[in-house]
């Protein structure tokens, strides 16, 4: 295998990388937060609102993802009346798939962080004289988050591979690139560099995550 042809099928297949990376961070930026207040609105006391972001996050949770890109973008558009209000792009649908998705799944993981911070700490807050607002933003989240984090890093890695779900909807990613020039060439070695590139993103990824766990011990 000449050089000329692996470096040439590194930059064709990486030429995805930009879309993949793209999808990767407006995931995690608005999912994260829009997972907190899933949770949030599933702990209130009115109980229609409290159902209905149950079942909400229970479809998401009980369906697969590939399965909700395919509704979104073509499911969608064919609900009457609304239908031709709900047409989108590919990847924007592909956004919208991933971090409805995501969302669910961090509000059970913020969930389970909650449940873990024990009623003690509510009733020693109260005894120092801070506030419902001072408890939750200095006592509440950090501990929260500290037992959230290993699982919200197992999300995120597992968000780096699922990325690759956007060949379902045709999207240029790195699989798609990779696909191509499988095509085109008749070899497989693309879907090896695919491989690599993966890897690679996944190392940086789990680097990140494991200072960020390390910084929230202390």
């Amino acid at each position: 295998m000449e050089l000329s042809y692996i470096l040439n099928t590194f930059a064709r297949v990486g030429a995805g990388i930009g879309t993949t990376l793209q999808l990767f961070f407006i995931t995690i930026i608005l999912s994260l937060p829009l997972g907190f207040v899933l949770m949030l609105l599933g702990r209130c006391r009115v109980a229609p609102l409290r159902w209905l972001v149950k079942g909400f996050v229970y479809l998401l949770r009980s369906t697969p993802l590939v399965l909700q890109l395919l509704f979104i973008y073509f499911g969608l558009p064919l609900l009457p009346v609304v239908g031709e209000y709900l047409i989108t792009e590919r990847f924007t649908a592909t956004i919208i798939g991933f971090v409805l998705n995501y969302a669910a799944y961090f509000a059970e993981i913020f969930r389970g962080g909650l449940l873990a911070v024990g009623q003690g700490q509510f009733e020693a807050a109260q005894v120092l004289g801070l506030s419902s607002r001072q408890t939750v933003l200095h006592i509440v989240i950090p501990q929260m988050l500290r037992v959230a984090m290993p699982s919200v890093s197992n999300e995120t890695i597992t968000l780096v591979k699922d990325t690759s779900l956007m060949f379902t909807l045709a999207v240029p990613e790195v699989l798609q690139y990779a696909k191509s020039a499988v095509s085109s060439t008749g070899q497989t070695f693309p879907y090896v560099v695919a491989g690599i590139i993966y890897l690679v993103m996944n190392a940086v990824v789990t680097a990140l995550l494991r200072r960020i766990e390390k910084k929230l011990e202390y």
